[in-house]
């Protein structure tokens, strides 16, 4: 997941970007940087971003997301570029550990790790790459306390930079944790406001997630609602995410017929 600059921005390009990955039009988005992204540092790493998103929503796609961040790795010329491509590398085998059953845990923390290492404490990067750490402390060491910690940082560093999507993700996170706690008050709180926030930014493709989230939460009649709400989105949007997809009975996305021929 990169950044959310482009959801505001005034450029026509990251508009464009924007509006084809809040669809989930990875590809097509990834294809408006490709031009650039053999050369430029920072065109490389938003390119993986988006093909890395692609594989947590559609659990396919993983040797393009890994050739985009090879390719990433190879053109990065500083510390900073460096560090937010570990931290997508970390977030990929995050997402591998998942949805492959590969245990890619140990590269996960290690390449989050390094992204620590290389990112200054200022800079604009290390808010995802605190939720990221949460992530990996909650679904993969079982750690609720680290993830805690790290989700709470993530959190107040989105709000401070005024980055919406990354909060929406926060509040999501925030309020699973309170809902293991049994604060099903604060659950309910967390997971409202990350629906708000994506329904405010136009993340199409995180909608019905939240709206699921927020059903497991809420008394009938509203609960089916909700689900109801999120089974007409999934199917919009052709079975994303392909995980809820299946967990509604629906269809999950196919891997489109190119991509199929380049994983052979």
């Amino acid at each position: 997941m990169a950044r959310s600059e482009s959801v505001m921005s005034e450029d026509p390009l990251e508009r464009a970007i924007w509006r084809l990955r809040s669809r989930g039009c990875w590809d097509d988005a990834a294809a408006l940087l490709e031009d650039t992204a053999g050369t430029d540092a920072e065109a490389a790493w938003r390119r993986a971003a988006l093909l890395v998103e692609q594989c947590m929503f559609t659990a396919a796609g993983w040797e393009r997301a890994e050739d985009a961040v090879r390719n990433a790795e190879a053109v990065s010329t500083d510390g900073e570029n460096r560090g937010v491509t570990a931290c997508e590398r970390g977030y990929l085998a995050y997402a591998s550990t998942l949805f492959q059953e590969r245990d890619r845990s140990d590269e996960a923390r290690a390449a989050l790790g390094r992204a620590a290492a290389l990112l200054a404490p200022t800079s604009p990067h290390r808010p995802m790459l605190d939720f990221r750490r949460g992530l990996v402390a909650q679904h993969l060491t079982k750690n609720a306390t680290a993830a805690l910690a790290a989700f709470r940082r993530a959190h107040a560093g989105a709000v401070e930079q005024d980055d919406l999507l990354l909060m929406s993700f926060t509040w999501r996170h925030l309020a699973s944790l309170a809902d293991e706690a049994g604060d099903l008050a604060e659950a309910r709180h967390g997971f409202r406001e990350s629906l708000r926030l994506r329904e405010e930014v136009g993340y199409l493709i995180g909608t019905a997630p939240a709206l699921m989230a927020l059903a497991d939460v809420e008394p009938e009649p509203d609960a089916g609602r909700l689900r109801a709400e999120a089974t007409r989105l999934v199917r919009l949007l052709d079975g994303v995410p392909a995980w809820l997809a299946e967990q509604l009975g629906e269809e999950p996305r196919r891997v489109p017929p190119a991509e199929g021929r380049a994983e052979g």
